[in-house]
């Protein structure tokens, strides 16, 4: 019966070892398997007698698991703006049917395109999940997929414009009124910007700055009047004016709007409202510094810029480090999408491998705990890169040598036992 129990003893860790070598040797297999996680043969021993029995002999050893490493990669630059690596905690997560299974699952792989629907997939063709981008620039609440627009992004009438200079404080008060026929010599400095109507046509609109005091200039706002309804071709219509007060340091005391606001562009929605922004003048609570000052020195234009933009197409996209997604447009913008979520766990270990470099979650993984890049203990999101596999080639090297031994080690035994059962066999002859 001893000589029994060593046999079975042998191949338990004959069986055992093999298991592991299968383990190490998926590992080695999934040397570059983008987001893999390594994975390691726990064992433990198995007695043949009564559980707490001081003398209860062993019975060989199983493997109880293979537990999962959950180590971060090395992150590996690609250069594909869809590409997406976490540093730190957390999963993707993505949406779609898995060998006839339907749900969510998660991953550490980014490996993402644009589907012809607009919709972001990984390789499997499951749909990255995220929140939308709602029209006021924030996200929804609610998990969905992430569709990038295929159609072409509707033009945005320009409402605002803001301009940075500064005028020159020592500049002489021309003698004449502002003509709009005749800009130029009526005024002291000017600049041009161009504005959108609702259909996303350009228009220049030309803003003329007229010292009419000490600390006091004008502006006019002028159009091309052949762009205007019941407008004159090349002739200038002034469609905003107002006065600008300045302190003796400077700053921006007042911005008052003394006629205009509002332009009627030929053919698109009228009465476009078209507000001047200056800065915020110390009237309003603000320094008078952020927008058009007047010091000593030359006038000139230090930015400006205006909120509309003509219609364009999707010419690329662009991730974020808070995941959040932007279409690049031919047009020039940039609009946001969606951004992506991040599932936290509280147990790595418990979730359940589902292939194609997955997983699902589990009773022992807990719920996932949804949320941003980078809050609650989430992972950054690294665009333009990949998670490698942390598998270390040397490390598994070792650990085949070990098995191997241990293998080798195991088959000994039976065969010690069995020249043993041998011996017997010839005593009772």
């Amino acid at each position: 019966m001893t000589l029994r129990n060593a046999l079975n003893t042998g191949v338990s860790g004959l069986i055992t070892e093999g298991r592991a070598l299968g383990v190490v040797g998926d590992n080695v297999a999934n040397l570059n398997t983008v987001g893999f996680k390594q994975s390691r043969a726990i064992f433990e021993d198995v007695l043949g007698g009564a559980v707490g029995g001081g003398d209860a002999p062993g019975f060989g050893v199983r493997m109880a698991r293979t537990q999962q490493i959950f180590a971060q990669g090395t992150l590996l630059n690609t250069d594909v703006p869809t590409d997406v690596a976490l540093s730190g905690d957390g999963f993707f997560i993505v949406q779609g049917s898995v060998g006839g299974v339907e749900g969510s699952f998660y991953t550490r792989a980014g490996q993402t395109t644009v589907r012809n629907d607009g919709t972001l997939v990984n390789p499997q063709g499951l749909s990255l999940q995220g929140y939308r981008a709602n029209p006021d620039g924030t996200f929804s609440s609610l998990l969905g997929p992430i569709e990038v627009p295929t159609t072409t992004l509707p033009p945005r009438a320009t409402s605002q414009l803001d301009v940075t200079a500064n005028l020159d404080s020592t500049a002489a008060t021309p003698a004449a009124a502002f003509d709009p026929l005749n800009p130029g010599p009526t005024s002291n400095f000017s600049t041009a910007m161009t504005v959108y109507d609702s259909l996303g046509t350009p228009h220049t609109v030309s803003v003329y700055y007229r010292r009419s005091g000490a600390n006091t200039w004008e502006y006019h706002a002028l159009a091309n009047g052949g762009e205007l309804t019941g407008g004159v071709a090349g002739r200038n219509t002034e469609i905003a004016a107002g006065t600008l007060a300045f302190t003796p340091n400077g700053a921006l005391q007042t911005n008052t709007v003394t006629g205009g606001g509002t332009v009627n562009f030929a053919g698109a929605v009228p009465a476009q409202a078209l507000a001047f922004n200056f800065g915020t003048p110390i009237a309003a609570g603000g320094t008078g510094l952020d927008g058009i000052t007047q010091f000593g020195t030359p006038s000139s234009v230090g930015a400006q810029s205006q909120d509309g933009y003509a219609p364009g197409d999707l010419n690329a996209v662009r991730i974020d480090g808070d995941g959040t997604v932007n279409g690049i447009f031919t047009n020039g913008e940039t609009i946001a999408i969606g951004r992506l979520a991040v599932a936290k766990f509280r147990s790595n270990d418990g979730l359940d491998r589902a292939g194609h470099n997955l997983w699902t979650a589990t009773r022992d993984s807990g719920e996932p705990a949804v949320g941003s890049a980078g809050t609650g203990g989430r992972g950054s999101i690294v665009a333009g890169s990949l998670e490698q596999s942390n598998v270390e080639v040397t490390e598994q090297f070792v650990d085949l040598i070990a098995h191997q031994r241990a293998f080798q080690a195991n088959s000994k035994t039976i065969t010690t036992a069995d020249q043993m059962l041998q011996e017997l066999m010839n005593i009772s002859r």
